[in-house]
């Protein structure tokens, strides 16, 4: 599964899960708006991913990451 022109990244959650989620790039950078979670939850993300740390989202949406 590729990623589309950096449209979505993978964010590593604290417990070791990945989560794909869609970063909307009019948005401000610290705002929660800017990322929307989309995929299930997953151990192992694609090759070509880019990989986010948790603590690098607002705390807004760092709390979507866990609805999944």
């Amino acid at each position: 599964m590729g990623l589309k022109h950096k449209k979505y990244v993978y964010v590593l959650r604290s417990d070791g899960w990945y989560i794909k989620v869609r970063v909307i790039k009019g948005a401000p950078e610290d705002s929660p708006d800017r990322y929307i979670p989309v995929g299930p939850k997953t151990k192992k993300p694609p090759l070509t991913a880019t990989i986010l740390k948790e603590e690098e989202l607002p705390v807004e949406a760092r709390m979507k990451l866990y609805q999944i």
